[in-house]
């Protein structure tokens, strides 16, 4: 229905993982988590990998995983949190297909992940001020990769892929009434 792909930004715990399966569904595309498919090429969980390895390794196989999957067929794909930190990342992502950023704020996204411990980044001592942080470094960053900025406050993943689906369709990526509206 679309040949064009649509990449899902934004801080860890957004919700892009959520959105994107949903999405993906939707609009009739495949799905690709870039985390998952990170940790199915290591054989081993992103924690210890950075654990192991150091966050500079990890961001090399990072950027490799995302240039592939933007540069294959037409899929849905919510890319790992600090996916912008690289510029290269960030070109492709907006070069190569529709660039959503969900937009959380880092207190929403505490109240979401305060008992979430396989999130390596945030296992620290104050990880409210640690995604201040993040998002201090990263808004910026997201908002220059983007197409469209969605606010998730506290829409339901529907009412959030239906506000995808819309911009989508405003910017004639997607075919206006082509994809039925979920409640």
């Amino acid at each position: 229905m679309s040949a064009t792909s649509c990449f899902l930004i934004g801080l860890p715990g957004s919700g892009k993982s959520t959105v994107g399966r949903q999405l993906a569904r939707r609009i009739d595309l495949p799905f690709f988590d870039s985390d998952h498919v990170i940790e199915q090429r290591l054989g081993c969980s992103i924690r210890e990998f950075f654990e192991r390895e150091g966050e500079d390794r990890f961001r090399d196989i990072e950027s490799a995983i995302l240039d592939e999957l933007t540069a294959g067929p037409a899929c849905v794909v919510s890319t790992g949190g600090g996916s912008v930190l690289r510029n290269e990342n960030r070109e492709h992502l907006h070069q190569r297909g529709s660039v959503v950023y969900l937009r959380s704020t880092p207190e929403e996204v505490f109240r979401r992940l305060r008992y979430d411990r396989n999130r390596p980044l945030l296992q620290v001592a104050d990880p409210l001020q640690r995604l201040k942080d993040l998002y201090s470094v990263r808004d910026p960053l997201y908002r220059e990769t983007a197409h469209f900025v969605i606010e998730t406050g506290r829409p339901s993943v529907a009412m959030l892929v239906n506000m995808i689906v819309m911009q989508l369709e405003l910017a004639g990526v997607v075919a206006p009434g082509a994809v039925p509206p979920q409640h």
